[in-house]
């Protein structure tokens, strides 16, 4: 079971989660790889939501990555030190950065770089060409709160789902 150490009470973690699924579903119907993200602000705010849209080919297209850039563009330095990113999956490397580099604030996440990883090892897809380091090792001064043991069975299921399709 999940500590919750940031913010909001756990009820409204699961709330939150509950929308990144949704989204990675989303993602999932459009042929994209099923994640989804949510920029959440320090009073409930949902600024920004957004699904994975690698299917074009540009593999950096990620949820994170886009709120990252949003929240740049859109929020003062303060608004988004406290501005949480919820998101049904831990961030990869690129994204763990991009959210450090624009200074947001903690990350909740549903399942964990190393359920995902484990996930991927069973399905027998090759190892990706960047390492799949949790985010403390790219981004050690951002909170985290994650895996949730709730939705793992969901987003296990998604994963399998989307590389079952592209093995055909």
């Amino acid at each position: 079971m999940p500590t919750t150490t940031i913010g909001a009470p756990m009820l409204e973690h699961l709330e939150y989660l509950e929308r990144c699924v949704e989204l990675a579903e989303q993602a999932l119907e459009a042929g994209d790889q099923p994640f989804g993200s949510i920029l959440v602000a320090a009073d409930g705010t949902v600024l920004a939501q957004d699904r994975n849209r690698i299917a074009g080919g540009d593999q950096t297209q990620h949820p994170e990555f886009a709120l990252a850039r949003w929240a740049a563009d859109n929020l003062s330095p303060a608004d988004r030190a406290t501005a949480t990113v919820y998101t049904s999956g831990e961030h990869c490397p690129m994204c763990s950065a991009a959210h450090a580099w624009v200074g947001l604030g903690p990350i909740v996440y549903a399942a964990s770089t190393e359920q995902f990883t484990a996930w991927l090892t069973d399905l027998g897809v090759p190892p990706a060409p960047v390492l799949p380091l949790a985010i403390p090792q790219v981004a050690p001064g951002i909170p985290v709160t994650g895996p949730f043991p709730e939705f793992s069975g969901r987003v296990h299921d998604l994963h399998r789902r989307y590389f079952e399709r592209l093995a055909g």
